[in-house]
């Protein structure tokens, strides 16, 4: 419609729409567009369209007096439809804004939405107005009071991650009050940071809060996007979290979580996706960036008229293309600076570093990365695996990474069922997986070791079920991973018999202890210390409901007590986090020693041979180290013993120089039945079947 509203040219950067106490500046690339129009929304759904008078560099910019926080708006880009060749600029799609800062509403699905019939690639477009059923992109105050924020700046060595989803944490909380379950309000007041702070974890790691969309087929089945893994805007924190609002008070709420975190000593970590966006394949519909510059925005195949995808959701981002970079790293920077997170969990990252079709090490993406002033200071993890060939990259990320360590998983899942794992794998995999990071110049804590996490069995339901039962995601239980790496006790899902039962809380006591005590950095899942169930869905992506919800009202208090207990073992013992360097059993490293039950020290050629058997892992308090100060560190001797097999062993505590042992975990007993046991060197020690003994040396 015509409209009176006064536009300036304004500028090209920064992308994106920023107010400055005046007006706003709105900016937006393509390549692909003729012209754009800038759309302008009143909170009756009233449109009114305004054409940006300037394109510098593909960029097409205009300044408007008067505008600010609050403000809807989207674009409709003008150009070429060739969906044959990839082309899809159709003026009746209302567009979503790249850079959006926050978003209201959420996608109503209706068929305007998608732009033609996909297999009928020479039809005009559908010129159905979408904008009825898109969300709208919001005009944010960027303005908040940082000044008494001060961020944890937790040594990587130091750091203890707890994998939480915001709604899920929250929702069925007891003490949140009832408006501020679900939501970043909720996740921020005091009693959900009272129990963070007493299980002792150091930065929480929030699964995605990025905008994202309830897909299609998801609504159509009647369930929801459940875990967030379908983005469509990079800046905006998530609107369905908010207490107070969608027009923009997401943003102010978001802080203020962080902010309160940040006072309790927590940083927040958030699991971020750029590997794909929720726009999906030429079957998907346009809600933004296939809109604006569908060849900038995505990895297309040859012929430019389908999607190369590597993550098995339909599409990839194209890393190749420097707007695509920018658009990653400026949202990057502004969670960082503007949001004041403290580091990423990159999803599926091998997607980011293909330039090609392989994936590359020396990337483009990593190159930035590292040269980034900003964000190469915070902390970068990443999940080194993506679905297309050559995407197993475990191992093989560049310095300044740390990796979510699947061998560490898998391993240390294989050890406690009962397959029989070489001793050496187990031991280093322990120790913190130096065949795989070491060669790259990197430290102990490049390994992100994790036994369960989002996607697959929580830890109850690894100890309860042999198979998945996901009938509630209505795909026939097609869908998730067969895990034959769980293990049931003979006894599959709930049970009143007592040793089932006392055989499955040993077993979780034997993972939890064997995670928070190895070298590298532990990723704990949300619920694994309080025994919560799934019910044997391993794949809950699209349940928001209370199978995947935390229940409060069946917390398993022993559990609890005893990770808290193990995490503050772990604070109190340097031995258990060493940062500096490796240390090699079976190399004569005296900080590390294994020893079979007899006494008898592993030799080279038995570290090389593949020998299997239950291992006690001495660990020298003398590290030969210094800390972040300069001051030597040193600690008092640690012994690890594992014995996962069915039987029991009995251990000769090796000689020393006449040291007193005090027993502080056995996972066969009661927790906390086992401290202050005393043994001495040459005491044999009986380790029950498939249990754990840690002995610290008395001080």
């Amino acid at each position: 419609m015509a409209n009176q509203i006064l536009v300036w040219p304004g500028s090209d950067y920064p992308l994106g729409a920023t107010y400055d106490g005046i007006g706003t500046n709105f900016s937006l690339f393509s390549e692909m567009a003729d012209r754009v129009e800038l759309c302008l929304f009143d909170g009756a759904g009233k449109e009114t369209h305004i054409e940006l008078p300037e394109n510098d560099g593909f960029c097409w910019h205009g300044y408007l007096p008067g505008i600010g926080p609050g403000q809807r708006y989207g674009f409709r880009v003008h150009g070429p439809w060739e969906p044959a060749t990839g082309k899809l600029c159709c003026p009746s799609k209302l567009l979503l804004d790249p850079y959006a800062k926050a978003v209201e509403g959420s996608v109503k699905w209706h068929d305007s939405l998608f732009p033609s019939q996909p297999d009928k690639p020479d039809a005009p477009p559908d010129t159905t107005d979408s904008a009825p059923f898109m969300p709208r992109s919001v005009i944010i105050n960027p303005f908040f009071d940082w000044s008494k924020d001060r961020s944890p700046d937790i040594p990587m060595h130091d750091t203890i991650i707890y994998e939480v989803h915001v709604k899920g944490f929250t929702f069925m909380h007891p003490g949140i009050p009832e408006q501020l379950r679900g939501t970043y309000a909720g996740l921020a007041h005091h009693a959900a940071i009272e129990y963070l702070a007493k299980l002792g974890v150091t930065a929480v790691e929030l699964m995605p809060v990025q905008q994202f969309v309830h897909s299609r087929i998801l609504v159509d089945r009647g369930v929801r996007n459940y875990w967030g893994y379908d983005p469509i805007a990079y800046l905006a924190p998530h609107n369905e979290y908010s207490s107070t609002g969608d027009v923009g008070q997401q943003v102010q709420e978001f802080k203020q979580m962080v902010l309160r975190l940040h006072e309790a000593g927590i940083e927040v970590i958030l699991d971020v996706v750029f590997n794909h966006t929720a726009e999906g394949n030429h079957f998907g519909p346009v809600l933004c960036y296939k809109g604006i510059d569908n060849h900038s925005y995505y990895r297309l195949t040859p012929d430019k008229r389908y999607y190369e995808d590597f993550t098995g959701t339909g599409n990839s981002l194209n890393m190749r293309h420097p707007q695509v970079l920018r658009l990653v790293m400026e949202s990057l920077r502004y969670w960082v600076t503007d949001m004041h997170v403290d580091g990423f969990r990159f999803d599926l990252a091998a997607t980011l570093a293909r330039e090609l079709y392989a994936v590359d090490r020396l990337s483009t993406f990593f190159s930035i990365i590292h040269q980034d002033p900003v964000i190469s200071k915070v902390k970068l993890i990443a999940e080194p695996w993506d679905v297309g060939e050559g995407g197993y990259q475990v191992g093989e990320f560049p310095p300044r990474w740390s990796e979510l360590n699947g061998k560490y998983r898998d391993s240390v899942r294989d050890f406690w069922k009962g397959t029989p794992v070489p001793t050496r794998e187990i031991v280093t995999r322990f120790m913190g997986s130096q065949d795989l990071y070491e060669k790259t110049g990197r430290r102990p804590y490049a390994s992100v070791n994790f036994v369960t996490s989002h996607d697959g069995f929580t830890l109850m339901d690894l100890v309860s079920y042999n198979d998945k039962h996901n009938e509630a995601n209505l795909e026939n239980n097609a869908d998730g991973n067969n895990d034959n790496r769980s293990w049931n006790c003979g006894v599959e899902g709930p049970t009143d018999n007592p040793e089932v039962n006392a055989l499955r809380a040993r077993q979780q006591r034997n993972f939890l202890t064997t995670l928070l005590l190895s070298q590298g950095l532990p990723l704990l899942r949300a619920g694994s210390e309080s025994g919560h169930t799934q019910g044997g869905n391993n794949n809950a992506y699209c349940q928001d409901n209370r199978i995947s919800w935390q229940q409060w009202d069946c917390v398993d208090k022993q559990l609890r007590d005893f990770t808290a207990m193990l995490i503050q073992l772990r604070k109190e013992h340097p031995v258990l986090h060493r940062w500096k360097r490796y240390q090699h059993p079976g190399r004569g490293d005296g900080g590390i020693r294994c020893f079979w039950p007899g006494g008898n020290e592993l030799t080279e050629e038995e570290w090389t041979t593949g020998k299997t058997g239950p291992v006690l892992i001495h660990l020298s308090g003398v590290l030969n180290q210094i800390d972040n100060q300069g001051v030597p560190i040193q600690d008092r001797d640690v012994r690890v013993i594992l014995n996962a097999e069915a039987n029991e062993a009995r251990f000769v505590l090796p000689p020393g120089d006449g040291g007193v042992w005090i027993k502080v975990v056995d996972t066969d007993l009661t927790p906390g039945a086992a401290q202050g046991q005393v043994w001495h060197d040459g005491d044999i020690l009986a380790v029950p079947p498939r249990s754990m003994v840690v002995l610290c040396r008395e001080a």
